[in-house]
C-alpha cells in the first residue's frame, strides 16, 4: 500500500524524534484494544507496564521506569506529547546527534520515574504514571540551557527567545503541581532538571548518554550479519616427489601457504597481496 511504504520510507529516513514518534503512536494504538476501558473511558494499564508510586510494586516491576514512558492515558495526551516532542527534537537536533538525543530521552524519562516514585512513595501516596511527557521536557529544557538566545517565530505570537518558551512551560508547571495532575508535573519538573544537569556535564566535558550509546551499538552489532571467511582449496601434498630439491621445495612452498593462511584466519583473505593470491591459487590447482 502507498501510505504504509511512505510511513516506512520516513520511518527509516528520519531522525530520532520522527522514530520515537512512530513508536510511541504505534504503542497507543496497540494499547486500544488490550487496555482502554469503555465502561470507564479511560485506559487501565496494569502494573507491570505502568509505573506505580508503590515500592512494593515498583519493587515487582522495576523494568516499568523504562516501559512508562511509552504509554498514554489519552489520545489528547498523546497528541500534545508528539508536537511537543516534534518541537523540542528539531531544536536539539540543531547542536547535537540523534544518538544523544536518545540517549538524554531515556535517561531523562528514568529520571523523571525515579523521581515520581521517590516523593509519592515517601508522601504515602499510591497511583500510576504513564507518559512521555518528562521525557521530552528534559530535551526541551537541554536546548534551552544550551542555546537560551535562540530566536523562535510562534504562530500569533511572533518572535521569541527560546528561554522565554522553557519559562513559560516551567512556571505552567509550578502553578499546575497542587492542583490537578501533580505527578505528571512532578515528571515535568524532574525532566526539566535532568536536562539542564545534561548540558552543565556536557559543557564540562562528560557526555551522560554515553552509556546508552554503548547500548545501541551493542545491540546493532548483534544485528550485522557474521563476516563469511573466504573459500580457498585445500593444499595436498605430492607424495611421488622423492629428490631432495624437490623436497626442499616443497617445504619452502608449505611454508609460504602456511604463512598466508594464518595471515587469512587474522586478518580476512582481503589483507594478502595480490602476490600472495595468485600464489594461493596457484598452490590450490
Amino acid at each position: 500500500m502507498p501510505i504504509l511504504d511512505d510511513l516506512k520510507f520516513q520511518y527509516k529516513t528520519g531522525g530520532i524524534a520522527q522514530k520515537l514518534i512512530f513508536l510511541n503512536v504505534a504503542l497507543y494504538i496497540i494499547s486500544l484494544p488490550l487496555f482502554y476501558s469503555f465502561s470507564y473511558k479511560t485506559f487501565v494499564y496494569p502494573n507491570w507496564l505502568a509505573l506505580s508510586s508503590s515500592v512494593t510494586v515498583f519493587g515487582t516491576n522495576p523494568w516499568t521506569v523504562f516501559t512508562y514512558m511509552f504509554l498514554h492515558a489519552g489520545f489528547l495526551h498523546l497528541l500534545f506529547n508528539m508536537m511537543v516532542l516534534h518541537f523540542a527534537g528539531r531544536l536539539f537536533a540543531t547542536f547535537f546527534t540523534d544518538r544523544q538525543m536518545l540517549g538524554l530521552y531515556i535517561l531523562t524519562g528514568i529520571f523523571s520515574g525515579l523521581v515520581y516514585v521517590g516523593i509519592y512513595s515517601t508522601l504515602g501516596i499510591s497511583t500510576k504514571l504513564v507518559g512521555a511527557s518528562g521525557a521530552i521536557m528534559g530535551v526541551l529544557i537541554a536546548t534551552a540551557v544550551y542555546a537560551p538566545y535562540m530566536e523562535l517565530r510562534l504562530a500569533l505570537i511572533g518572535r521569541v527567545k527560546l528561554w522565554q518558551v522553557a519559562l513559560v512551560l516551567l512556571l505552567f508547571d509550578l502553578v499546575q503541581l497542587p492542583i490537578e495532575n501533580s505527578g505528571g508535573h512532578l515528571a515535568h519538573l524532574a525532566g526539566a532538571l535532568f536536562g539542564f544537569i545534561y548540558i552543565k556535564t556536557l559543557q564540562r566535558g562528560f557526555d551522560l548518554s554515553k552509556p546508552i550509546s554503548i547500548l545501541q551499538d551493542f545491540f546493532e552489532d548483534l544485528q550485522k550479519p557474521k563476516k563469511k571467511k573466504p573459500p580457498f582449496k585445500a593444499v595436498h601434498k605430492n607424495s611421488n616427489i622423492n629428490t631432495t630439491n624437490s623436497n626442499f621445495s616443497k617445504d619452502i612452498n608449505q611454508k609460504k601457504i602456511d604463512d598466508i593462511l594464518d595471515k587469512i584466519s587474522q586478518s580476512g583473505y582481503d589483507s594478502l597481496t595480490k602476490e600472495e593470491k595468485e600464489f594461493l591459487f596457484k598452490a590450490g590447482k
